[in-house]
């Protein structure tokens, strides 16, 4: 995607290593700009905007439509460094990175990247660069990959998460809405902007048609924005509603559009009937590959953006195929409706009619019991009973630990708090979840490697689609019984009845379960003698024992030794 790294204290051109300039130029990465005493190298196909502030921006940035007198070249010209972060915020949105220069010897260089983190970010103090790729400082001699062993240990314990630490050792990540100041041998980070802000009740929607009329505007014309910035795609159609609104808002865009899915040999993920009927609403052909089993790999070459375990054999073997699609159509980019059932707030606890009976009092607290009870095909007292749990529950941590499998010596694994998680001491339970969850999105770019050589684009995660969403109290999205009913209720009239209607969701949790059947003795043997194993965080009997036994219907516990063998890989290929 975006390629770029900044070497900070004039350590480029002019620098104390001549050679910098030559090794980034022949691995495609030439000088760009000088920004005081930051060197910018980027790939030429990289966005670069230069700022009359003396800092410049990398990736997309487009004015929000009531911001659209306010074009990029306003933003160019500004020559104000007052404010300029929360200007940014609030009148343009987009995945992009911003780059100040301090002004003066005593001030702090300043980092921030877009709240939809499309723009990866990553930073040494110690080696003093900030880079998309740690590939690039790794080629070019400024940095050697070490692995963060504190960092694994709670990793296993805690899997899918970020909040700043990476697997390698004096290696951070910028986070999503985060800025960073760097001072000659200090820093500090600050949110430049928070999901908190946009479920808080001034700005939360009291009437479900505005809030319909808000999604539909939002979502169709930031999908468009991205479909004619790109101008050739390809959708990955799941079949399920997320990706078929992005479908549906892709019509009218100035792009050529392909669309495609993946099906298995197992029964559960066969999603082409969805799939083909938005691709004939878009009058395109649907590319079909088949997902079997000699497809998947146990060990293979994580993403070399990764830094950190992110990817398991599924996502590795899906992206090959989806690659394979992709090449000789030649597109730019691809489309993904990733994220949606989180912005949608696909919620599957009793948070929504809690917070109804806090926000709105009795009646409207009754119609949301109602609704959860038709939702989730319950009584209506068994609803009330756990909306009531829910309403005096204190607040749960963001995540329990997972210690399956492990050693004693992953105990005391602790977790480092993402920014988000510090409530307002009046949040509501379901803006909790669902802000949670949209703090677990974050690693959903981390484990698709076609991102490194495709744009790939997430438009359900992009700024103003979050915040639109966000303003969306979590009792309308359930509304008469119906999953994500704000998003249905506004796509309505473009969604094919048995996609618009449909309560039920593809998984590919067969597929994986018969991988698990088909590989037990491989999937034993690569974690008994690997690096977890060697390092002393597994624990051995554990996974013996469950390895001789068969697998019990409904025992998932598979998935748990997938999150290991994931993080197994990727700690392998880091030499």
């Amino acid at each position: 995607m975006y390629r770029y790294i900044a070497l900070l204290d004039g350590r480029g051109r002019n620098g104390r290593d001549g050679q910098i300039d030559e090794t980034l130029c022949q691995i495609g990465l030439p000088h760009r700009l000088t920004l005081g005493s930051i060197d910018l190298y980027t790939a030429d196909d990289t966005p670069v905007l230069p700022l009359a502030s003396g800092g410049a921006l990398i990736g997309h940035v487009f004015p929000r439509e009531q911001s659209a007198a306010c074009g990029t070249m306003d933003l160019a010209s500004l020559r104000s460094r007052h404010n300029l972060v929360e200007y940014l915020i609030d009148r343009f949105w987009g995945e992009y990175l911003l780059l100040l220069p301090p002004e003066h010897d005593s001030d702090a260089a300043t980092v921030m990247r877009d709240p939809s983190g499309g723009v990866d970010c990553v930073y040494s103090l110690r080696e003093r660069f900030i880079t998309s790729d740690i590939s690039i400082a790794a080629r070019s001699g400024l940095y050697r990959r070490e692995i963060d062993w504190d960092f694994i240990r709670s990793n296993v314990v805690y899997p899918h998460y970020k909040a700043g630490a990476t697997g390698l050792s004096g290696l951070r990540e910028l986070l999503p809405g985060c800025q960073l100041h760097i001072h000659v041998s200090k820093y500090s980070i600050e949110q430049a902007w928070s999901p908190w802000s946009f479920v808080a009740p001034p700005h939360r929607h009291r009437d479900r048609r505005e809030a319909q009329a808000d999604i539909r505007r939002v979502v169709s014309s930031t999908v468009k924005r991205w479909a004619e910035t790109d101008r050739s795609l390809l959708l990955e159609l799941s079949g399920g509603l997320d990706s078929s609104i992005v479908a549906a808002c892709l019509r009218d865009a100035k792009a050529r559009v392909a669309c495609c899915n993946l099906v298995t040999p197992v029964p559960g993920a066969d999603e082409r009937r969805y799939a083909s009927s938005m691709a004939d609403l878009l009058g395109v052909e649907l590319h079909i590959e088949k997902l079997g089993f000699d497809e998947t790999h146990l060990d293979f070459q994580p993403p070399p953006h990764a830094v950190a375990p992110s990817t398991w054999f599924l996502q590795h073997a899906a992206n090959e195929l989806n690659e394979a699609i992709g090449t000789p159509l030649g597109i730019n980019s691809f489309f993904s409706g990733g994220g949606g059932d989180t912005v949608f707030c696909y919620t599957r606890t009793a948070a929504p009619a809690a917070d109804a009976f806090r926000e709105c009092g009795t009646i409207a607290g009754i119609h949301a019991i109602r609704d959860l009870a038709e939702l989730h095909q319950c009584t209506f007292w068994k609803a009330g009973r756990l909306a009531l749990r829910k309403r005096l529950a204190l607040a749960k941590p963001p995540r329990k630990p997972d210690t399956s499998f492990l050693s004693a010596a992953c105990a005391q694994a602790t977790l480092e708090p993402h920014p988000w998680f510090d409530a307002p001491d009046n949040a509501l339970c379901g803006d909790r979840e669902r802000i949670v969850d949209l703090a677990g999105t974050q690693v959903f770019r981390d484990g698709l490697a076609r991102g490194a050589k495709w744009q790939m684009r997430m438009p359900l995660l992009s700024q103003p689609v979050m915040e639109a969403c966000l303003k969306v109290p979590s009792w309308m999205w359930i509304a008469e019984g119906r999953n994500r009913a704000v998003a249905r209720d506004a796509f309505a009239d473009v969604l094919p009845p048995d996609i618009l209607h449909r309560r039920s969701k593809g998984t590919f949790m067969n597929y994986a379960g018969a991988f698990y059947r088909r590989n037990k003795s491989r999937l034993r043997d690569y974690l008994l003698t690997g690096q977890l194993e060697a390092h002393g965080l597994l624990d051995n009997d554990a996974l013996r024992q469950f390895f001789e036994r068969d697998l019990a219907a409904r025992d998932d516990r598979f998935m748990r030794i997938f999150d290991l063998c994931a993080i197994e890989n990727w700690v392998r290929h880091q030499s």
